[in-house]
């Protein structure tokens, strides 16, 4: 490295947040700028460690040390064409990545890791600024033609690959916009939609086509897309929640995050939602079940929406502080980890189990009981540690159970695998010949850095289907 004592000179340093009297009143992005000198400074403590194990730590296999020491150097030019190599979306993954490479840095192993997030963000925001980041269409054509089957991550990395490849994609979205979780799961703290926009008009401008509000199942025939297409990818995401079924599940005022969280991004974005659906916690005590990133996503919204109070249950034992000895480096490790939004108000409590609900005579949730259990898998409760309390907005963020079968999976016939994911071979292809799987669809409910890596992976399978085949591979009949 061009720095070989930078680890030893040099502390981790990350970019200051703002003032949390501030942040709570806006849904601007949390963090201030971090000046390009403190980012090359940082990229100095990368280690000569021979074996760099952040490269398997991360899914995408990032060329991590070469951009940490290009931008040491000030090539930032070169350090961007390093990570665009290995991943489309850098502006996604410095954001919103919880840094698995991080917890697998050699230097970690005794000191502060290196900040590979914050510095993986500061060279694509670097390119953006400087004009370094353009269109990329392909050369020549294939005269194949794909569809993609969700915008999110996944469907988003797959497409641009394959259209850079020279295939035609077009992209179908049920929603009114673009970005599947990325636009209506994540909150704009945490990811502003504009860093979405630029990158769906960079891939516009190569040549992908985008369509919405189209249900694949639903609206758009399934059966006339595997007419019209020579492959098709799944990846429409793993959109079934897990749900509590305890007495009282029925009052009004008990809602999925993901019923939610879209709405205020549509709030944000300029959109009224109507009163009827409307989901606000201005002014209520609210409890949040699930003690996860989208937990914390609907604490920092319920925060900002103004809420009079919030808890957050988690049913799992409280994390230790440190790394737990049962996953030891470079495994991802077992501690406490706290979210922005834990910064900002609110409570949490672990070993909580809920019981059930109470509502008023208009069917209103007003009360909840709940009880302390102890470790896992039992769950025993603790005797004697029954309690009610109040409850106006209950939020279910309790993850994911797999994808929707209904609609385009039974029609298209695909098989499912023992956790109710689409079923693919070692190509990603499914139990349909030129249909293919990616993502969450195929492996469950996963992170965003996940789903860019199945993308990639997919789109290099369904490239090789296609330049095998010399003749369109189309449903029968076409």
């Amino acid at each position: 490295m061009g720095k070989p004592t930078g680890f030893l000179e040099f502390e981790r340093a990350l970019p200051s947040r703002r003032p949390v009297s501030e942040r709570v009143k806006d849904w601007f992005e949390i963090y201030e700028e971090f000046p390009a000198a403190n980012v090359e400074q940082q990229g100095a403590r990368c280690m000569e460690c021979g074996v760099p194990f952040c490269h398997t730590g991360c899914p995408i296999n990032n060329y991590i040390p070469d951009w940490n020491d290009l931008v040491y150097h000030g090539r930032w030019e070169e350090a961007l064409r390093r990570l665009h190599s290995t991943n489309n979306f850098p502006d996604f993954t410095g954001r919103i990545c919880p840094a698995l490479c991080e917890a697998s840095c050699v230097l970690g192993i005794n000191q502060p890791p290196v900040t590979i997030r914050q510095i993986e963000k500061a060279i694509v925001e670097r390119g953006w600024k400087e004009g370094w980041i353009h269109p990329e269409p392909a050369k020549q054509s294939s005269g194949k033609k794909v569809a993609v089957i969700g915008s999110g991550p996944a469907g988003l990395a797959t497409a641009q690959q394959l259209c850079r490849a020279g295939h035609a994609v077009t992209v179908y979205e049920k929603a009114d916009r673009l970005g599947g979780l990325m636009r209506y799961g994540i909150p704009n703290f945490k990811l502003e939609k504009h860093v979405l926009d630029r990158r769906l008009a960079q891939m516009e401008a190569e040549g992908v086509k985008f369509v919405t509000n189209a249900h694949v199942g639903v609206n758009v025939d399934v059966a006339q897309l595997r007419k019209d297409f020579d492959a098709i990818v799944l990846a429409g995401g793993s959109e079934t929640p897990r749900d509590l079924k305890v007495p009282g599940r029925e009052l009004k005022g008990i809602h999925f995050a993901m019923e939610f969280l879209p709405q205020q991004t549509k709030r944000v974005l300029g959109d009224k939602v109507p009163a009827e659906i409307s989901i606000l916690a201005t002014g209520k005590k609210v409890v949040i079940i699930g003690g996860g990133d989208t937990g914390a996503d609907c604490l920092g919204t319920s925060l900002r929406q103004g809420a009079a109070n919030v808890r957050q249950f988690e049913i799992m034992p409280k994390p230790p502080e440190t790394r737990s000895e049962m996953t030891p480096w470079p495994l991802w490790p077992l501690q406490l980890r706290t979210e922005t939004s834990h910064e900002e108000g609110g409570t949490r409590e672990w070993c909580i189990n809920t019981l059930r609900f109470e509502g008023d005579a208009d069917g209103n949730v007003k009360r909840m009981h709940i009880v302390k259990v102890g470790p896992p898998p039992k769950f025993e409760p603790v005797a004697g540690s029954e309690t009610v309390i109040d409850a106006d907005l209950v939020l279910l963020a309790m993850g994911f159970t797999g994808p929707v079968r209904s609609g385009m999976l039974e029609q298209l016939g695909v098989e499912l695998d023992k956790r109710g994911n689409v079923f693919t071979d070692d190509n990603n292809m499914t139990s349909v010949p030129g249909v293919f799987a990616a993502g969450d669809m195929r492996r469950g409910q996963s992170l965003v850095v996940w789903a860019i890596s199945e993308g990639r992976k997919t789109a290099a399978c369904v490239n090789g289907f296609l330049r095998a085949s010399k003749a369109p591979v189309r449903a029968a009949g076409d």
